[in-house]
């Protein structure tokens, strides 16, 4: 039997149906051709919306005559990258310093025709004029992974929404107008990297949450308003660039981790010294703490890191002594030591290395006639001020302590063995006078001392000496930190005066009531423990007709914990002095005779309190010393120009009526 009739049949039928799937075929073809056109269109109108509402920039007038956006010839201002005729980065770069875009532009509407690029991964819009508060509809981009933004007018808070984009790993806000706080949920970013918010607006301390950021390689914040401690940063085990330039923070050196490359904190306000471990910060090139107050000894050992090329100490209080035969790592570049209290020779590897190395070292008092030098005993002083004390020094102290407390005891001794036989020499005189007369009674006793509602007064001043009394807030400690917010870091426009007993300064505190600050300087060694006796004394003196004590603040030396200051807060009476008041051609009204009977009795009784108020028993030289705390400073009749503003609402602010004054 043949076969060939049927394979010849099978091969027709074969053929039948392919001629009736080819229209099927081209079909789809043509849908799917149709569709990637279509597709690459409305891509193309999306950037041509863009364009117009970027007012057609001159960067983008290639784009006119566009034909294949995808294949478009990239430059250093423009560029479109796509993958399978998707656009997935964008880049615009304007003119530097380009102008607001007119006042019709919408940011709600530019970024809705934006994210109609879905498949967006790198959007780059530097410098071309963007204006207002960025939308949080930005998150839409839900494949974003690098956003860079700088260089526009961009204010407002961060929005919350971009905490959505998980896969984001570079954002960049540099140089706009952002403000507010540093958001909480930026910790729940995962893959973030970096992390640049420079020159901006923000105003907080740093969220905690930021040290959970494992990723984090680049972290800029410089020339913002933060303030406050910066958070332990050693779990940050990747982090390479940490920038905090011109803000506020302080007064701790940060924790860091060891893989640090640049770390700059200069225009702060640290006060510590520089942690020895940081000279096992082997990758670290760049360190600048310029312009801070950091005290301590200068680690020298900084000069020789393997890494190390710029180093910067610049405007602080380092004190120690340097030799010529110290080593400096032959990659350093440039360092500057000016405006610090260093002693000894500058090391010869600083000048003889390397002709293209820059090294400073002006206002100290190194062994030189070069740059501008202080004498020696100029750097002494000023480290004793700051509580640096040379060890020479500190054993002499040491020693006059130890022969001073000798001293003191033999004396303390001798004082008690003869205040013991007075008292029983005494004792037994009033036994036998006690026999001849009959005693008086209470009632007699007290009325020619002290009456027992004085007295009583006396235990009630005592027991509430921490609670506010007179409508004033209770008596507390302060911070140091919040003594110099309140006088803009002592600012010459806060300065009051100055009398025997030391400095006074107008401040305002942070819920907006304005204190008087006494700054008194102690000389000698003392601990904090000498004083608290005068200051339980002076914060049992609340009475109408008395400048009441509010707070007081200790600020001790480094090395010993002795007190270097005390400052005493007061409250702030805005109405002057009595004698500016009753003098002839005051620029205020005159007081009444009635308002200044009124003043004298209120002198009296503030006079009488201070006599009578507390336990009796206290020397008179005691009460002139408080006194003298308790002295009413003028306010000055001129104020500078720049403080104008700071202190324009104080004239509205009398806090007592003039019979008080």
């Amino acid at each position: 039997m043949s076969l060939a009739p049927a394979a010849d049949s099978a091969e027709t039928a074969m053929a039948k149906v392919s001629l009736c799937f080819m229209p099927l075929v081209l079909a789809i073809i043509l849908l799917s051709a149709t569709h990637s056109e279509q597709h690459q269109s409305s891509q193309a109108q999306t950037l041509l919306r863009i364009v117009r509402f970027l007012n057609f920039p001159t960067v983008l007038n290639s784009w006119n005559n566009y034909k294949d956006l995808c294949n478009f010839e990239a430059n250093s201002s423009l560029a479109v990258v796509c993958y399978e005729e998707n656009i997935t980065q964008l880049h615009i770069i304007g003119e530097k310093d380009a102008p607001l875009l007119p006042r019709n532009f919408s940011i709600d509407s530019f970024i809705t025709t934006l994210v109609k690029l879905p498949s967006l991964k790198v959007l780059t819009l530097v410098s071309i004029g963007l204006w207002g508060p960025l939308p949080g509809k930005i998150a839409r981009l839900s494949s974003l992974e690098i956003l860079n933004l700088t260089s526009n007018f961009l204010y407002g808070a961060i929005p919350l929404e971009l905490s959505s984009l998980t896969t984001l790993q570079t954002l960049i806000l540099d140089d706009n107008m952002f403000s507010g706080p540093l958001p909480d949920l930026l910790s729940s970013l995962p893959v973030l990297a970096v992390l640049s918010l420079k020159k901006n607006l923000f105003n907080s301390s740093l969220p905690i949450s930021l040290s959970d950021l494992e990723n984090l390689r680049v972290l800029g914040l410089s020339h913002n308003h933060f303030y406050g401690e910066v958070p332990d940063f050693s779990r940050l085990t990747n982090l390479q660039v940490l920038e905090l330039e011109n803000n506020a923070f302080g007064p701790q050196f940060p924790k860091l981790g060891k893989k640090l490359v640049t770390l700059v904190l200069s225009k702060n306000k640290f006060r510590s010294a520089i942690p020895a471990e940081i000279s096992s910060y082997y990758q670290l090139e760049r360190l600048d703490v310029s312009s801070n107050m950091f005290v301590g000894p200068f680690p020298a050992s900084l000069l020789s890191l393997p890494s190390m090329t710029y180093l910067n100490f610049s405007g602080n209080k380092f004190t120690g002594m340097l030799f010529e035969n110290m080593s400096c790592d032959a990659e350093l570049k440039a360092v500057d030591l000016s405006s610090n209290l260093l002693t000894g020779s500058l090391p010869k590897c600083l000048l003889s290395d390397s002709k293209d190395r820059v090294v400073l070292y002006a206002r100290n008092c190194l062994d030189t006639r070069n740059q501008n030098q202080h004498p020696f005993p100029f750097c002494r002083n000023e480290a004793l001020a700051v509580g640096i004390i040379p060890e020479r020094s500190k054993q002499k102290q040491a020693s006059k302590a130890a022969l001073a407390l000798g001293l003191i005891g033999a004396i303390c001794g001798g004082v008690v063995l003869v205040g013991l036989i007075y008292f029983i020499h005494r004792r037994m005189n009033t036994n036998k006078t006690m026999k001849k007369s009959p005693p008086r009674s209470i009632t007699e006793n007290a009325s020619s001392g002290y009456t027992s509602k004085l007295l009583s007064d006396a235990r009630y001043v005592s027991q509430t000496m921490k609670m506010g009394a007179l409508g004033l807030p209770g008596y507390r400690t302060f911070s140091f930190e919040e003594l110099e917010e309140a006088t803009q870091n002592f600012d010459t426009c806060t300065f009051m005066g100055e009398g025997s007993h030391g400095q006074m300064y107008r401040g305002q505190l942070k819920d907006g009531s304005f204190v008087a600050i006494r700054c008194l300087k102690i000389k000698g060694s003392h601990s904090t423990q000498n004083f608290m006796h005068h200051i339980e004394l002076i914060m049992k003196l609340r009475h109408r007709h008395l400048v009441s004590a509010l707070g007081h603040c200790f600020e001790c030396y480094l090395d010993d914990s002795s007190v270097s200051r005390i400052f005493l807060v007061f409250e702030y009476v805005p109405n002057g002095t009595l004698r500016s008041w009753i003098s002839e051609g005051h620029r205020r009204r005159s007081l009444t005779w009635t308002q200044r009977i009124a003043a004298a009795i209120g002198i009296g009784k503030g006079i009488q309190f201070l006599h009578t108020g507390i336990i009796p028993g206290r020397s008179r030289s005691f009460f002139r010393w408080i006194l003298n705390f308790q002295w009413r400073f003028k306010d000055e009749a001129r104020r500078q120009d720049r403080c104008s503003q700071l202190w324009s609402n104080i004239a509205g602010n009398d806090q007592r009526q003039t019979s008080e004054v």
